[in-house]
């Protein structure tokens, strides 16, 4: 392992992310923190939390996994690259990222149960427990392909039957019956013209590259912060959160898990015309996700539905959406106006590109994602084809930072909205501890950061091997208790509410 230098403590001022939103604006506002630790994963916690607004002691503790034995030992690499060659090594520290930030929840004095220490294992507990395997420009999951388009590479995911239904649209007429067919409409045209053109008829593709043209000197924020409303008092800071969990699949759920790991009383709303589509799939997973967690159901297409909606929301410290806030804004449902108007009140919005226009209305799932995130261009880059990282590794990578924020706004008293964009958490991760490059620009540039990119992807790949992780496969999650059925509490919601 590379082993950093012992050094004394150091104070990291905290700090805010830049963009406009957040300027002037300290989440946690200077609370005192102390991490213990060296290496990647305890940098990008001080990081986080920093960047929350927190000042931020790093002491001498014990060494980080190195971020390559950290991918490797998680089976990200093996779930990484073309199904006949070795597994890939991404020459960025995601899976340290992963650790980071549970490092940075414990970091506020709470402990999560073993199972929930390592965020690297978290990321491969989809494919552990469906047998998923590396399929080069196959998503492990199978619902989302890397396509050449003439000038660049498309990442298409058609997880859902309509999809397949909207390529005569987003083809301009041309009917596609398979995946050969569509990979052949695409050949001759422009990566920007269909991704634009998906984007506006609602089809999740993105563009296989880097998401800024600056990647190699800064990072999106992980999250955007809009403080609107007013914070709780310090009695209600201080007490296990009450959480509202109107989220479904992935992201979302995970980040409402670890709530509940950290003893927050989670609530789970799904519509009692279509469950959370997670259910359907499988069930050891969906139990890892919701397991403990109360389950309503709401008619939202009723009067009576929404006004149960809105109690819940009454009821809750924190609100988890997943949903693009025009889904919610037809119902009524205005986040900004309810942090506004309810004291204490933190809403987590979890979207594929943020709450802001035109990108608010984009769609976006794990696999896309990750591709948006710079991913796949970081494969290419360091040497090898395009291919999928890991499994939807946007949706769990997207999970953890949103528990961290829920964590954290909660504690400083609430009153804000707290939006995670899945894009731009993985190109954060994806350019944590990029190597470092002269002050070359263009093509020089470009060329630099190949060869960085290069040699640090073998170089960790040869640690890996020499650790014996070479073909380390992503490891079973312990089995969790049988999650309630949708709706299961719905006699008993009137008392869950007077609590």
């Amino acid at each position: 392992m590379n082993k950093a230098a012992p050094a004394a403590s150091v104070s990291v001022a905290p700090s805010t992310f830049g963009d406009a939103p957040l300027r002037g604006c300290s989440l946690v506002n200077g609370r005192r923190l102390v991490l213990a630790g060296e290496g990647s994963a305890s940098r990008y916690a001080a990081a986080l939390l920093s960047a929350l607004g927190a000042g931020v002691k790093v002491e001498d503790g014990p060494e980080d996994t190195h971020p390559a034995i950290a991918w490797a030992g998680s089976g990200l690499m093996w779930l990484t690259g073309a199904a006949h060659a070795p597994g890939r090594m991404l020459p960025a520290p995601l899976a340290a990222c992963a650790n980071g930030v549970l490092q940075a929840i414990e970091a506020y004095g709470v402990r999560l149960p073993p199972p929930w220490r390592r965020g690297a294992d978290v990321l491969a507990q989809r494919a552990a427990l469906l047998g998923l395997r590396r399929q080069g420009r196959v998503a492990a999951g199978g619902s989302c392909r890397l396509l050449p388009a003439a000038d660049g590479m498309l990442a298409v995911n058609l997880a859902r039957s309509e999809d397949w239904t909207l390529l005569p649209a987003w083809l301009e007429g041309r009917a596609v019956s398979d995946w050969d067919s569509l990979a052949e409409a695409l050949q001759g045209q422009s990566v920007d013209a269909v991704l634009e053109r998906a984007r506006l008829i609602g089809l999740p593709v993105a563009a296989a590259d880097f998401p800024e043209p600056g990647f190699t000197h800064f990072s999106p924020p992980w999250c955007r912060i809009r403080r609107h409303g007013v914070r709780a008092n310090a009695a209600r800071a201080a007490r296990a959160p009450r959480v509202l969990d109107l989220s479904s699949l992935w992201a979302g759920p995970l980040c409402g898990q670890l709530l509940h790991q950290l003893g927050a009383q989670v609530i789970k709303v799904e519509s009692t015309r279509r469950a959370d589509g997670a259910r359907a799939g499988n069930a050891a997973f969906f139990n890892v996700l919701n397991a403990g967690k109360h389950c309503v159901a709401v008619d939202f297409a009723s009067a009576a539905g929404i006004e149960r909606l809105r109690r819940l929301i009454r009821w809750a410290d924190i609100v988890i959406d997943a949903s693009r806030p025009r889904a919610l804004r037809q119902l009524g449902i205005d986040a900004d106006e309810l942090v506004g108007t309810q004291p204490g009140l933190s809403w987590i919005s979890i979207t594929g590109y943020g709450r802001d226009e035109p990108a608010a209305n984009w769609v976006a799932f794990g696999d896309d994602a990750g591709v948006a995130g710079g991913l796949s261009a970081l494969l290419a880059r360091s040497g090898g084809d395009y291919a999928f990282c890991g499994d939807a590794i946007a949706d769990p990578l997207t999970g953890l930072h949103a528990a961290l924020a829920a964590w954290s706004t909660h504690l400083a008293g609430g009153g804000c909205v707290v939006a995670l964009a899945m894009r731009d958490v993985v190109a954060h991760c994806a350019s944590w501890e990029r190597p470092a490059l002269s002050a070359g620009h263009g093509s020089e540039e470009h060329s630099e950061l190949d060869v960085a990119l290069r040699a640090r992807a073998q170089r960790w790949h040869a640690q890996a091997v020499h650790a014996g992780l070479g073909d380390c496969r992503p490891q079973l999650p312990p089995a969790a208790p049988p999650a309630r059925p949708q709706g299961a509490d719905n006699a008993a919601l009137d008392a869950l509410l007077a609590c």
